[in-house]
């Protein structure tokens, strides 16, 4: 998806004030976002069984500065996410729904920059995939790869960023609408997020897409800060 207006309540200022020791860059509360992802399969058949499949998949993320002109319209912040998963297709119901698929999956995500900006974090994840008429909702809980403390640029990432989400796509027509909830499941320190996407029909595959965030952690950079954010573009995507 592309979203060329994208309007956040509270930039984060405080990476760039701690790591150049300066008042901060100066963001606007406007910015662009750009975000593309694939996923192909590798391998079907897997350990000699027909309905296990791996499957490899990369995300890019990108916020752009692009109408801050004062400081050259930068980009601010991008996420690269590689990630590899076992997908085990299955059909068994569960209160009214059917569980279509089990992944196990490896995820990298990190933000490419150097010491001071640096964040990254390893996780193994299990999702569960369940449909049931237009709805479909995916539950994952995961596991961060510990590192060593010498090495972790962002130990306490597990305390804003949770330990697992739950997706549901809702589709009626063309139109497709989507809830992300993601949580820590602490009490007191709860934190967590929430994502409200709507696409509906232009022309062709190309779909209108509004965007809706709340919560810590829209960012790898921002993995600590919370604000809200709305955005309207493009997607060929179905609410994701």
């Amino acid at each position: 998806y592309f979203l060329p207006v994208k309007y956040s309540n509270a930039p984060n200022d405080s990476p760039f004030r701690n790591a150049f020791a300066q008042s901060g860059l100066g963001l606007e509360n406007i910015e662009t976002e750009l975000q593309l992802s694939f996923k192909i399969k590798a391998m079907q058949g897997v350990f000699g069984h027909d309905n296990v499949d791996l499957w490899f998949g990369y995300t890019a993320t990108s916020f752009w500065q692009a109408y801050n002109r004062s400081i050259s319209s930068p980009f601010r912040e991008t996420n690269y996410e590689p990630e590899a998963m076992l997908v085990f297709r299955t059909n068994v119901g569960l209160a009214g729904f059917r569980g279509r698929f089990v992944n196990i999956g490896l995820s990298h995500q990190s933000n490419g920059r150097g010491e001071g900006l640096s964040r990254s974090w390893n996780r193994i994840y299990a999702q569960f995939g369940f449909e049931r008429g237009n709805l479909a909702v995916l539950i994952r809980p995961w596991y961060r790869i510990p590192e060593s403390r010498k090495a972790d640029d962002n130990p306490d990432i597990g305390k804003f960023m949770g330990h697992g989400d739950l997706l549901a796509v809702y589709s009626k027509g063309r139109n497709a609408y989507s809830l992300l909830l993601r949580d820590n499941f602490k009490s007191p320190g709860n934190r967590g997020a929430l994502k409200l996407n709507w696409s509906f029909p232009l022309v062709g595959r190309l779909k209108g897409y509004v965007q809706y965030f709340n919560g810590y952690g829209e960012s790898l950079i921002d993995y600590n800060h919370r604000q809200q954010s709305i955005g309207l573009g493009v997607s060929l995507a179905e609410g994701m």
